[in-house]
């Protein structure tokens, strides 16, 4: 049995569509038809795609075409309960997976306890540090503000009503002007 016959057989083992198979693994749809008609061979990430999503389908059936497709179908073979079961060479040297950050953070008793113990991280300074003036010398060298009181506001307002217009002159981009006196 081919290697596209036997993506063939996943997909028909899947119960799903070609199309709902590409999207279960996250390929193009496109390349399922190609694959399962013959005219590409798929790409290891596409086998690996095929065995994240069907851990129980045997990589050396799969890749080879050797064995039984389904880990469920391998033949048990019964061992007394006081036996050690032995491991094989293949399973010493096939790799271990690692946890992920969930389980992990399940099994870390101590999980957060560093974060209430660790000292605020000390803010280093930008290239264009200013350093922070006390609000008596802001007040001092600040030009913008203008400090005022209710009283002198107050009289600047009623003084600029007491005010009469003297002259209005117009100024012409040709240079001419005019001037008005009420």
């Amino acid at each position: 049995m081919s290697l596209n016959e036997r993506i063939s057989k996943v997909i028909e083992y899947s119960r799903l569509t070609p199309s709902e198979f590409a999207d279960e693994i996250d390929v193009q749809r496109s390349s399922i038809s190609h694959i399962t008609s013959g005219r590409n061979k798929p790409s290891l990430e596409f086998i690996i795609k095929i065995k994240s999503r069907f851990p129980e389908i045997l990589w050396d059936w799969l890749v080879n075409g050797d064995g039984e497709m389904l880990k469920s179908e391998l033949p048990e073979t019964v061992k007394p309960i006081d036996e050690t079961p032995e491991i094989s060479e293949d399973e010493k040297l096939k790799p271990t997976s690692l946890p992920d950050l969930f389980t992990m953070m399940n099994d870390d008793e101590d999980f957060g306890a560093e974060e209430t113990e660790m000292e605020p991280a000390k803010i280093s300074p930008r290239e264009s540090f200013i350093p922070h003036q006390s609000t008596a010398q802001q007040k001092i060298t600040d030009s913008q503000r203008l400090d005022k009181s209710n009283e002198q506001i107050i009289n600047q307002v009623i003084g600029n009503q007491q005010s009469k217009i003297k002259r209005i002159v117009l100024f012409y981009e040709n240079g001419k002007f005019e001037s008005f006196e009420p």
